[in-house]
């Protein structure tokens, strides 16, 4: 994966480029999650829009249609995702070889999501690069393009490329994405969201589309999230999981990039701001049902985590 802005203080500019034909399972799977990091950070993490080579709208395979907000060539940002799915033949034309060559000029990454990668590849944007394609593609790609490193993976990095198998896959490496930028704990927040969690994590790759791989710490996040309103002292928490609290520390600070008290503090505040915003409770009441010796101690951590108060991010709302 690149690297990116220290913090990722900026919005970053995702530009989705739409063919007819296209997925609308694909592309809901791609915005939808960073649609909610930006719900979960409070501001906006990713910004995207809608291309297409003219300008004209698309129109999916299931007849959806898409207003594109600009032409291919009008545009710049961070990242360009081809996504052409049904249609990719048709559309592997001089013109949009041309354009995606073009536009590889004006975006730090370029994707290709579902049968996307055929048309990076057929512009010469994947020559040296490892890349994945839909299964169903993957002989006729392997045949067509020597040049590029195919391999059948759900999604695949490599430097400034990301090229991905699927909807499903979609989903899991804009997961992922957000998750190396902004931090495992939010990646963990999207996940939940959308129920994507496996219920028994597995250990080993990351392309597994779990969003942890440690049962150590998915036993951990469990016990934490189940005594909220009563937070349990973190050495009874690694008790619970089997392991001793330095060994905890050690794992959760490998996977998620925190320490296990900072990992219970913010299931905690995630509630806190849950019930500031669904509830009428009083800052006092919701600082007691997460775990929160007075009204005091929430707002001051609330502020931390959020940038912003309980009663200020409440007056907003209304």
């Amino acid at each position: 994966m690149p690297k990116w802005k220290k913090q990722h203080a900026a919005t970053q500019q995702i530009d989705l480029l739409l063919f007819d034909q296209f997925s609308g399972h694909c592309l809901a799977n791609t915005v939808e999650p960073l649609r909610a990091a930006n719900g979960f950070a409070g501001r906006d993490l990713y910004s995207w829009r809608f291309l297409t080579l003219s300008g004209a709208p698309a129109v999916s395979s299931a007849g959806m249609e898409v207003i594109a907000q600009r032409a291919l060539a009008r545009a710049e940002g961070d990242m360009l995702i081809a996504m052409p799915s049904y249609g990719y033949l048709r559309h592997a034309t001089d013109a949009t070889a041309r354009g995606l060559r073009a536009a590889a000029a004006r975006y730090r990454v370029m994707a290709g999501f579902d049968t996307g990668a055929w048309l990076l590849a057929a512009a010469g944007l994947l020559t040296g690069y490892r890349a994945t394609i839909h299964r169903a593609e993957m002989e006729e790609f392997t045949d067509c393009f020597p040049e590029v490193d195919a391999s059948q993976q759900r999604y695949l990095w490599d430097r400034d490329r990301l090229t991905c198998s699927g909807a499903m896959s979609a989903f899991d490496s804009i997961l992922d994405m957000i998750g190396q930028q902004h931090g495992q704990a939010l990646r963990l927040d999207v996940a939940d969201l959308f129920m994507s969690a496996d219920p028994e994590p597995t250990s080993g790759s990351n392309l597994s589309g779990t969003p942890l791989r440690s049962t150590t710490v998915a036993r951990a996040v469990k016990v934490m999230e189940d005594n909220l309103e009563n937070p349990l002292p973190l050495t009874d928490v690694a008790r619970q999981t089997g392991r001793s609290l330095r060994e905890l520390a050690r794992r959760t600070q490998a996977e998620l990039g925190v320490t296990p008290q900072g990992l219970y503090r913010h299931f905690r505040l995630k509630r806190a701001k849950r019930l500031v915003l669904e509830t009428e409770y009083s800052v006092a009441e919701i600082a007691l049902r997460c775990g929160y010796e007075n009204p005091s101690a929430l707002t001051r951590a609330f502020r931390a985590e959020f940038q912003t108060t309980p009663r200020q991010l409440r007056s907003a709302r209304r």
